[in-house]
């Protein structure tokens, strides 16, 4: 017991005597008495409870019943059946296929020996645990026709006591669901949803979105929100029974919020955004929720929205009670490089100097980690501001300086330089020299120009969606990549200064990011070619996608006719305009992004000296990196005698009490168990599809089960998602 609790008993005790005294010399009623009882324990939580949880281990038992394991996002789990000594052994129990094909990215949820998951198309299917046989199904798409497809991560499952329930989301709307016959509660909100866009505190009912599910805290769920550019984000508080707001946190302030005086005047009428999209964690027995968030829009030109611009690119912590602010910690400012801070926050607990440290840790696209303390929102290893290059151009200005961490060290390389020409071939390496010569690179914060430059650290990471694992001994592990993209601004004016062509206009702001300013997409990335559309698709068919949305591609609902008419008209070569002057429809930013370029060599390999993917693990007790592993392999390049080079990778890893990390998250198709203390690659298996999501480890009848969702279209396309459920053998 350390000196802290013992003080803290000291004072219970002495409370404990005073109250008894008074009691046993009838100085109080009987109703006092028990008020004040009822006090003494008030005082027992405050007093001791705080220290009772410092060193708890936290993580899942033989249920998964919250997304990525646990309320603090920590990815561990308690179970220690599979260990580093039998895990070779592990065989496939079973497999369920979905039937969808789309990206299949859930972490799924286990509850009393049942596996609950959200399918590609946002169906939820009800499975045994044990063996996969279905339970139920409920399909959104029945209930609401028009609802858009996209990316869904999880579930959220809560139990009052009487019925289990589930919340799951399908494009605008959030579903809530009995657990055990998979029918809609029609006292939650209307008839058993409600609409996502609703009580945003802004005007109309925007179309807001939620890939990552939040958490539960009490008889509350709370969550982030996927917006739009315009439309400025907030995490919210929602009652689980009613489907009522309870609290609502303007991650982009509103006048006279804390953090407004970090824009400019009439800021809500250019920008929006700054929401979380990634997830968050709570600390259930303190009440706070911590949440990580993205950068305001637009992403790339910030002309009009100067400033440091909270709480985009930050690190929050709210009271889960009220949603009132208790601390941050900004991470980019005023980002103009779509530097969102890719996931969600981990809780842990380490030890320093001898005593307990509860913490919270949180990784960005740039490889770095930024640690600090849970409660004082203190940075355990202090954080350093360093100047960074002046934009090129005059209607856009950067900030001067970006905060770096000084433990601990990045888990990437920070620049591309002359040592990082690609190793592949003589051919490879002779392109990357050329390229460089050409673009260079400025690390993370390339100033905005109209000249190609190489980004890198890039924008898909560094860290990702896939969230970091913790476990007890406070050591997290995290996956990596280090891919080199291309950033290039392309002004929205003809080169004499005339105005571009309406539809042509509203191309580059609204789509060029992701296809181009050449429409030739990125396809890799899962965003087709737009060159020649009309040969393949009919306007309505475009117009349809545009609206509802699609794969990675948000629906487009709340821009105007005007603006969707324009695009298609470009899109087809049509030589009539569609006219918009003189309306806020005519209206664009002076430069739009040219869109996601990852840079290759001419097999298709990242044009970088290896590693491009890396598994870590990090000591927080010290700050120092304990291992790093190459993640993902292409067997086609160890044939020649390449060294494992990694792959690009996305989904996380879980940590279990059985000394394992799971993973599979690469390019290869495999799923793996490492050693925990050396990154020794103990047992993997070939799926058939990649497997883009986080895993989940579970138990049924005294036996731990690994389960894994696999398939979508994020490096390789695959036709069907499927779950796939590894076991030791009877």
């Amino acid at each position: 017991m350390n000196k802290d609790m013992i003080h803290r008993l000291t004072v219970l005790q002495f409370l404990y005597r005073v109250i008894h005294i008074a009691i046993s010399r009838k100085r109080w009623d009987e109703d006092h008495c028990l008020s004040t009882y009822s006090l003494l324990f008030v005082c027992f939580l405050a007093i001791a409870g705080p220290a009772c949880t410092e060193s708890e281990p936290v993580g899942a038992g033989a249920d998964w019943a919250t997304y990525l394991g646990h309320p603090s996002s920590n990815q561990y789990s308690k179970l220690d059946q599979i260990n580093k000594d039998n895990v070779a052994q592990l065989e496939l129990a079973w497999t369920y296929l979905t039937g969808d094909s789309a990206n299949f990215q859930t972490n799924n949820l286990i509850v009393d020996g049942w596996l609950y998951t959200a399918t590609p198309r946002s169906r939820v299917v009800a499975l045994d645990g044990a063996t996969g046989k279905v339970h139920w199904t409920f399909d959104p798409s029945e209930i609401h026709e028009s609802l858009a497809d996209g990316d869904q991560r999880g579930l959220m499952y809560w139990d009052d006591g009487e019925v289990g329930r589930l919340l799951t989301m399908k494009g605008n709307r959030l579903y809530a669901l009995n657990a055990k016959t998979g029918e809609l509660i029609n006292s939650f909100g209307e008839q058993g949803s409600i609409h996502l866009g609703a009580e945003m505190d802004v005007s109309g009912m925007p179309n807001v979105m939620l890939n990552t599910p939040g958490q539960i805290y009490k008889d509350m769920f709370i969550i982030g929100a996927n917006v739009g550019e315009d439309i400025p984000g907030a995490v919210r508080a929602f009652d689980m029974r009613t489907g009522k707001r309870r609290w609502i946190f303007h991650t982009l302030p509103r006048p006279g919020e804390f953090g407004s005086d970090t824009w400019p005047e009439n800021y809500l009428e250019k920008s929006g955004g700054a929401s979380d999209w990634s997830g968050l964690a709570i600390d259930i027995p303190r009440g706070i929720v911590y949440v990580s968030t993205e950068t305001a829009g637009p992403d790339f030109y910030g002309g009009g929205r100067y400033g440091e611009n909270l709480f985009a690119n930050s690190l929050i912590a709210l009271d889960a009670n009220t949603g009132k602010r208790l601390w941050h910690h900004q991470l980019v400012h005023h980002d103009l490089w779509d530097l969102d801070i890719p996931q969600p926050p981990t809780l842990l607990t380490v030890t320093q100097e001898g005593k307990k440290v509860d913490i919270v840790a949180v990784g960005t696209k740039m490889g770095l980690l930024f640690v600090f303390d849970r409660v004082t929102g203190e940075p355990i290893w202090s954080i350093e501001e360093r100047p960074q290059a002046a934009s090129e151009i005059d209607e856009i200005q950067t900030w001067p300086t970006q905060p770096f961490p000084t433990k601990p060290p990045p888990l990437m390389r920070q620049a591309y330089t002359a040592e990082d020409f690609s190793t592949i071939s003589p051919r490879a390496r002779q392109m990357s020299k050329e390229v460089f010569g050409q673009s260079g690179n400025f690390g993370a914060y390339p100033p905005p120009s109209t000249d190609q430059t190489i980004m890198f650290p890039g924008f898909d990471g560094g860290m990702e969606w896939g969230g970091a694992a913790a476990d007890p001994e406070g050591i997290l592990y995290v996956n990596v990549n280090e891919i080199p993209w291309f950033y290039q601004l392309v002004p929205t004016k003809k080169a004499d200064g005339s105005t571009l062509p309406n539809g042509e206009k509203q191309y580059l702001i609204h789509c060029a990011s992701c296809h181009g300013t050449d429409r030739k997409g990125n396809p890799a990335g899962g965003f087709p070619s737009l060159e020649d559309v009309s040969g393949r698709l009919t306007k309505e068919t475009v117009m349809q996608v545009m609206k509802k949305g699609g794969g990675r591609m948000p629906a487009f609902d709340q821009i105007s006719q005007v603006r969707l008419d324009a695009i298609v008209t470009f899109l087809f070569n049509e030589e009539v305009a569609v006219s918009s002057k003189g309306s806020r429809d005519d209206t664009a930013p002076p430069y739009v992004f040219r869109g996601f370029q990852r840079w290759q060599d001419d097999e298709g390999y990242p044009a970088i000296r290896p590693p491009w993917g890396t598994l870590n693990a990090v000591d927080l007790n010290t700050g120092a990196i304990k291992w790093k592993v190459p993640l993902g392999e292409y067997e086609e390049l160890t044939r020649r005698g390449i060294p494992i080079t990694g792959t690009e990778n996305y989904g996380g890893p879980v940590v279990t009490a059985g000394g394992l990390l799971f993973i599979a998250a690469t390019a290869d198709s495999k799923i793996r168990a490492f050693d925990k203390d050396n990154g020794k690659v103990l047992w993997e298996y070939e799926l058939p599809c990649e497997g883009h999501a986080t895993p989940s480890v579970y138990a049924v009848n005294g036996k731990q089960y690994v389960a894994i969702s696999a398939g979508g279209s994020k490096l390789k396309p695959h036709p069907e998602g499927a779950i796939f459920v590894f076991s030791l053998p009877d």
